[in-house]
């Protein structure tokens, strides 16, 4: 199998990550997460074998459960970054490193449930609705600082940051006003609330958006049709 255009697509993603960092003015410290959605097993084994992606993102269960054995490695991290349904939480609780979409307490109470069945404490990420999207899941904006004090009362959760979709945007620059809107929603949080808890991390942008995500302060970018598009 040629996997030609896999080469071409990484070398790029990681020249346009490197030259935002270096816009930004700061280290290129950005995780590229690759999201793996639209991927076979064997373009997910490529990336990692081949070309050094060590951290990968699933939306849905079943396809992690269909392909788990084909892609599990002991240096391979795999984040779940889609909507999570409270009675699938059992099936990948021993399967992924951290579970970026976080939105309700009821999917906390029961993503700590299942940890402590594993004795393990599963890191979680808050997905914040920065559009206030009626069609789109994750906690408002103004309801994120109540809710991650109650989530700080789960002993096998760690809350380590905020992720956030922004909605679609027609201009590119768009992105940061939702980009901003959560950096600094995580700035106040953290420095008010969780200050004892380690630095914060930022999941923003994808194919289209990662570039401004990395000018605003994101930690992880999480980047699918730019990667396996042939």
């Amino acid at each position: 199998m040629d996997y030609s255009y896999l080469d071409r697509n990484v070398a790029d993603i990681r020249t346009r990550i490197e030259r935002a960092c270096q816009s930004a003015g700061r280290e290129n410290d950005v995780m590229l997460l690759a999201a793996i959605k639209s991927a076979d097993a064997d373009e997910v084994k490529y990336i990692h074998e081949k070309l050094g992606i060590n951290n990968v993102g699933e939306n849905r269960v079943q396809q992690l459960l269909e392909r788990y054995d084909k892609i599990k490695s002991d240096d391979l991290n795999i984040h779940f970054i889609g909507t999570l349904q409270t009675n699938k939480v059992k099936y990948i609780i021993d399967k992924v490193c951290m579970i970026h979409s976080l939105d309700t307490l009821r999917l906390a109470a029961e993503i700590d449930k299942q940890a402590k069945k594993h004795g393990i404490v599963m890191d979680v990420l808050v997905e914040i609705n920065s559009g206030e999207e009626e069609s789109k899941s994750g906690v408002l904006p103004d309801e994120a600082e109540a809710f991650c004090l109650e989530i700080g009362k789960f002993d096998s959760i760690k809350l380590r940051g905020f992720m956030t979709m922004a909605p679609k945007c027609e201009k590119k620059e768009d992105y940061c006003k939702y980009f901003c809107k959560t950096y600094q929603l995580v700035l106040d949080i953290w420095t008010k609330k969780l200050h004892n808890i380690d630095r914060p991390i930022i999941s923003m942008g994808m194919s289209e958006s990662f570039e401004e995500a990395i000018s605003s302060g994101s930690d992880i970018v999480r980047v699918g049709r730019r990667m396996f598009e042939k």
